[in-house]
């Protein structure tokens, strides 16, 4: 008996998703999860960008703990809302406190800082969580005239985690997770130019891949040095620190450089290589909530695990972005 034509022209798309879907579990099973589930009753959570994402997916879970979260969002309504999300799935847990914190401001910074010293006396896990990702075309800066990743991702996360440190010491244990990526291994910085003009004067003439956004990469692997060198800073103190990578999520980061077709294209790839923001927020959670980690500060993971860079770290590169981060925040503005 001969089978339809059609019948067959509807049996493979059905055929091809059912194979990237097993593709995709395959792939899901070393993704790595956190399987502690402490309760976290009495502790709380700082998240820099919870009200989306990967971070929103991190406050559900410490929700779920008992954990109180503080969302600290540069939109308050959007925080609001990310925490009514919540509520309507979660009713009963830890709570849930929205707070206006714009990374692009050294003034928002510290009048956020002043409020949780006012509110806080001590806080058990900061999440260094939010980032952008800007065409360097666009010549996007924060408001002290820096260039906006290294501005938001790197010098406002250390402005305001060297403001709360005396709030991380009381809760001693306790930790700091900085949000970084493995793209720092792709990194290249130029003290001469961290605010990459030259890079973006080219990107202006569409002399530079969109692909390689040099201004993210650079604000990764500034996380990564940053991370180290506050363990180092830290150690014995009681602090432990912790840097991370999500993986390659789908979520909606990269939205300035995606296009409506990039969306149908990228379909496949995403299906069976991107993680859901929810799977991508599980490293983050091990890193704060894991006791398996406690006391080894310093060290970065992926996947529930640690993680190899194959960059290769430099102590005195380590140091000079530590000083020179420290005298522009003083300045407060580009050198």
């Amino acid at each position: 008996m001969m089978i339809p034509a059609h019948a067959i022209y509807a049996a493979v798309p059905v055929s091809v998703l059912i194979a990237i879907g097993f593709i995709r579990k395959w792939r899901s099973r070393k993704w790595g999860k956190c399987i502690a589930d402490t309760c976290l009753r009495g502790k709380t959570f700082l998240i820099t960008g919870a009200n989306s994402g990967i971070g929103l997916e991190t406050a559900k879970a410490l929700v779920r703990r008992k954990a109180r979260v503080i969302f600290a969002c540069r939109d308050i309504v959007k925080a609001k809302e990310a925490i009514n999300e919540i509520r309507k799935v979660q009713p009963t847990g830890g709570e849930l406190i929205p707070m206006q914190l714009d990374l692009a401001s050294f003034e928002s910074i510290e009048n956020f800082v002043e409020v949780i010293k006012t509110g806080f006396y001590k806080i058990d896990v900061l999440i260094n969580n939010a980032g952008v990702v800007v065409p360097l075309s666009q010549d996007e800066k924060t408001k002290e005239g820096f260039e906006i990743h290294l501005g938001v991702n790197h010098l406002g996360h250390f402005y305001l985690t060297n403001l709360l440190l005396d709030q991380l010491k009381r809760a001693s244990p306790s930790r700091i997770v900085v949000v970084s990526s493995t793209l720092h291994e792709r990194g290249k910085l130029d003290f001469n130019d961290l605010n990459l003009r030259t890079e973006i004067e080219k990107a202006k003439k569409g002399q530079v891949s969109q692909r390689h956004n040099l201004g993210y990469s650079n604000s990764k692997l500034m996380n990564a040095y940053f991370a180290r060198a506050l363990a180092e800073k830290l150690r014995d103190s009681g602090v432990d620190v912790y840097a991370c990578c999500p993986g390659f999520c789908y979520t909606n980061l990269f939205r300035y450089s995606v296009r409506w077709y990039h969306y149908i294209l990228m379909a496949p790839v995403a299906l069976m290589f991107m993680k859901s923001a929810k799977q991508g927020s599980e490293t983050i959670v091990y890193c704060a909530t894991d006791y398996a980690i406690e006391g080894k500060t310093g060290k970065f993971y992926r996947d529930c695990r640690e993680y190899e860079s194959s960059y290769r770290f430099n102590k005195e590169e380590e140091t000079k972005l530590w000083n020179i981060s420290e005298e522009l925040v003083k300045a407060r503005k580009p050198l």
